[in-house]
Parts: C-alpha cells; structure tokens; sequence
C-alpha cells in the first residue's frame, strides 16, 4: 500500500534522491539539498498556519510506499501564484485584420504577455520514480493534493492551473526560448529557469520581456512547432490532469511555451464528485468482483494522509469498509469521517 502525506524534515535526503533522477522536463522539482529543504520547511509551516484566505503557502506531499519506507513520488500545490508579485504567462490570442479596400479578411495567431493567472492556486512538483507499471499510484499522488483542497477550500482559489513542461533536448534547450526569450534575456534556457526560480513572477519579466503582442507566425517552424507541447516527461501528468477536468490551449509558458492547463474547481471531478462516509471495520473475505477503486483521505488538515483502495460502491452507502492496513495508513478509526473519490 502506498499513501500520500505532507512532507516531513525526515525526508529531505529522499527528495533529494528522488531529485536527482528527474530528467530536464521537470523543472518544478528543487533539485538542491538547501532548496529541498528551504521548500519542506514552509510546507510544513504552510500546514500549520490557520488560514482564512490563500496567501504564500505551498504544500509538499510526498507518495510513500508503506511496505518499505521509501519515498516513492512528489507533488505540490501553491495556495496563490505570484502571492509576492505577479504570475506571468502568454495568452493565445487570435487578431483579426481586415482591409475592405483588398477585400482580404484573416487571422493571426498572437502571443499576449498577461498576469490572468496570479492569484489561482497552482499544482506543480509532479515527480514519480518509476512512471511505468504506477498508474494507480501516479493517479493518487496527482488527485491528493485536490482531495486536501476539498477538505480546506478557504486555502485556496476557486481556479486552479497547473504548467506543465514543453518541448526540450537532452541538452536542456528549447526551441521556443531560443526563438524568442533568448532575444531578450541574452542568456540560456536552464541560466534563466535557475535566474527566475521557475517563480515566473519576478520583476525580471516585465523588465526585458516583450509587452506587446507577439505574431506567431514571424517565430521559426521549429518554435511554432513545440508551442503548447508537453515534454515526454509531462505526458503521465497531462493524462491524469486532464482526465481531472483540466483544459488547455488558453495559456503557453514564457519560457519554453509548454501548455498551461486551468480549470475552475467546479469543473475537476474531485471536487464535484468527492463523498464523506464514515469508517466501520471491514469484515475478512468479503472480496466481490463489483469493488470499485476509490481515493480515500483523512478529514484532518495538519496530518492528511490518503490511499486508494478498492471497496464496494460508496453512493448508497453511509459508511466505507477498511481493513485495518487502510485505517491504519490513514490513521484513523471505526467512527471517523473520511473524504472519498473514485479513480
């Protein structure tokens, strides 16, 4: 059995393991001991803190394989993008251009520096040690931090987004910042990721990048090309996002104009589909071919923990059955609450 919980001091060498075998297309993952650590620090405070309105708080969750101990994934959500400045992202936007004298009418295809996105709760972090053969746990891992976003809605926003890596080589280049960031900052792709912090918030971006609208079509075929796709290493994300509710196609990266996916939380399922039931002892042998595999958390903000687990089906029902395992990941006992999802 694995379970999702916040990360703890303990585990800051196994993130840093875990770190160290993320490839270029995760780059929301810290990869430093110090940075690991600076971020498992104000999880931790962000759990603890009583919170009326989303502010600077940042969760870390961490996939934990209870069998051995080892941690196995991570992932984050972000109460409030740009909390101490300001989100930027480019809009697609499409320009109408009309000349009634050559009585020629078409559309241009235009990338719009905009802040729309500050403020929404962002998902960010997603990393798996083994992406192959995990699709159950990589769900779990990925619903989470939504199924804690349930349980805590004044920590969030009511929109939420997630970036999701585009386009590079092994080097770490991207076809987009070369054609257009690159003009403007005078440095490489990875320099400005480790400059800018991945924050995309920093003064620095309104400074040097373009605040015009920028016309697709005089950028190279090859930056036109990786526009608005996802590096190999995002595809499992990408999958289970939008099979969340997740859309695309509004919002591209400004750095290597991966896609931006968002979606307002009434439109993920979790929240439209999330059920409270009660804890009773489940009853050995009771196996039946009709189970239906659900995402089960703990109703407790500063100790949340959740598992998946396949039960009968839960919507004529009051209550949920755990075998003690279960109830003992959750840590919770005949009588409690918990929030439950399918998967």
């Amino acid at each position: 059995m694995h379970v999702v919980r916040p990360a703890q001091s303990s585990d800051v060498a196994a993130l840093e393991a875990l770190a160290a075998v993320t490839t270029p297309g995760v780059h929301t993952v810290p990869r430093t001991r110090e940075k690991i650590a600076a971020s498992v620090a104000r999880s931790i405070a962000s759990f603890a803190a009583q919170v009326d309105i989303p502010s600077e708080e940042s969760y870390l969750f961490v996939l934990e394989n209870q069998a051995t101990g080892a941690i196995v994934g991570s992932a984050a959500i972000h109460a409030s993008a740009g909390s101490n400045g300001t989100y930027f992202s480019f809009r697609n936007d499409v320009i109408q251009q009309v000349s009634r004298d050559l009585n020629i009418s078409h559309s241009v295809h235009a990338l719009t520096l905009c802040s729309e996105l500050t403020g929404y709760s962002q998902l960010s972090g997603f990393h798996m040690r083994e992406r192959h053969g995990a699709a159950v746990e990589a769900a779990l891992l990925s619903r989470a931090r939504l199924l804690f976003a349930v349980l805590a809605p004044q920590r969030f926003s009511e929109r939420f987004f997630v970036p999701l890596a585009g386009m590079t080589d092994d080097a770490g280049h991207s076809p987009f910042w070369d054609a257009l960031g690159r003009k403007f900052f005078k440095m490489d792709f990875l320099e400005a990721e480790r400059i800018i912090g991945g924050a995309r918030n920093r003064t620095l971006i309104v400074e040097l990048m373009p605040h015009y609208p920028v016309y697709v079509p005089l950028l190279p075929g090859d930056a036109q090309a990786v526009m608005g796709q996802i590096h190999p290493d995002g595809e499992l994300a990408f999958k289970l996002l939008t099979e969340e509710g997740f859309e695309a196609d509004d919002y591209v990266d400004i750095f290597d104009g991966g896609p931006i996916l968002q979606a307002h939380k009434n439109a993920l399922r979790t929240f439209a589909s999330t059920v409270v039931r009660r804890v009773a002892d489940a009853k050995p042998g009771r196996g039946s071919a009709d189970h239906l595999r659900y995402a089960i958390a703990a109703r407790n903000e500063q100790h949340f923990r959740a598992i998946t687990l396949d039960c009968a089906p839960l919507e004529n029902s009051d209550t949920v059955s755990l075998p003690a395992t279960a109830r003992d990941a959750l840590q919770v006992a005949a009588g409690d609450s918990v929030i439950c999802v399918r998967i």
